[in-house]
């Protein structure tokens, strides 16, 4: 058996999101900004929450088209209030439906919010060689960057911990820890999605 790193425990939908999807560097927007409001969502709560509930959110949330969310309305947001099967909080659901304005005005801007966010790390993923869960920051000075970033373009809920944990999940950090199988994966990932 593969080594992996500890935090998924013995939960599978831990392990299939580690295994498959953190990590991987993602330049699609969609998927960008699918963890983007996901990772807002998670605040206070564990991820694992979040993740039990993402189909939901994708059905609630127009699967996370940020054209189709910057059009919600205040009969949108009462209407995702009374969905019991994402997290119900007025101010997450009114920051994911800010967030895709401010998400569609930087795609403006630059083209894709892809180019934007992967500005920061010059288009490459950020490798730490991390060999133990203590050596992983809660947040970086780059994080706090790409933070302060977005609270000037009109994101909420994008506190320098909220961009850290959204780093590693898009794979703009390689965060597994060097005895993971999938740290190399992830790197030869890298490679290929962005030659």
């Amino acid at each position: 058996m593969e080594k992996r790193c500890p935090w998924p425990g013995d939960d599978p939908l831990m392990i299939a999101y580690h295994d498959a999807e953190w990590g991987v560097p993602l330049y699609d927007d969609r998927q960008i900004f699918e963890f983007l409001v996901l990772e807002g969502m998670q605040a206070g709560l564990s991820w694992q929450t979040v993740l039990r509930k993402r189909e939901n959110f994708r059905a609630a949330f127009s699967d996370f088209n940020p054209a189709k969310i910057a059009h919600f309305n205040k009969r949108s947001v009462e209407r995702l209030l009374r969905d019991a099967g994402i997290i119900r909080n007025r101010q997450k659901i009114e920051a994911a439906i800010g967030n895709a304005r401010a998400f569609l005005a930087a795609q403006d801007e630059f083209g894709s919010f892809s180019k934007y966010i992967w500005g920061f790390t010059g288009g490459q993923p950020v490798v730490n060689r991390w060999k133990s869960l203590k050596q992983l920051p809660a947040e970086t000075p780059l994080a706090q960057a790409i933070s302060k970033d977005l609270k000037q373009r009109g994101f909420r809920f994008v506190g320098p911990t909220i961009v850290y944990a959204h780093m590693q999940a898009t794979g703009m950090v390689n965060d597994h820890l060097v005895s993971c199988y999938r740290h190399r994966e992830v790197q030869k990932l890298a490679r290929k999605v962005k030659d």
